[in-house]
């Protein structure tokens, strides 16, 4: 059985939301704000940083980014396909909470890394799909 890919079955999920909201349909107007379920934290190595410098605090990263992990506060967790640093998604409520936690980690303290962040939120327009429509009024 073919199964569409992960960005076909995105645009066939989303292809009603945003038919809607286009339409200028009552249930496509604003929505509630959305809650920050996680953080994107991408670490990225300076481009200055000596190897050996990086290689002396690595073990005490490792470790306490595994401790992060089993203390949940790291959900996921990927390496850069670049080679410059890794990427987390932590369980924070907001960004100032993500940065409290990666301030701590060795890379940061020895200002080796740097990290950007980005609060991510359910995806609010699929509220439209269950929101009721209006009922029709009759002529």
């Amino acid at each position: 059985m073919n199964r569409p890919s992960s960005r076909r079955l995105a645009a066939l999920l989303l292809a009603p939301v945003l038919a809607l909201a286009a339409s200028g349909h009552p249930a496509a107007q604003a929505p509630p704000a959305a809650p920050t379920t996680g953080v994107l934290t991408t670490l990225t190595v300076k481009a200055d940083a000596q190897r050996a410098d990086i290689m002396k605090v690595m073990p005490n990263e490792v470790r306490d980014t595994v401790r992060l992990y089993l203390d949940g506060k790291i959900q996921q967790w990927w390496a850069r396909g670049d080679g410059r640093g890794v990427v987390f998604i932590l369980n924070c409520a907001t960004v100032a909470e993500a940065k409290a936690i990666t301030d701590t980690l060795p890379l940061s303290r020895a200002n080796l890394a740097t990290f950007d962040y980005v609060a991510l939120t359910p995806l609010s327009p699929l509220r439209m799909l269950i929101t009721e429509p209006p009922s029709a009024s009759k002529h």
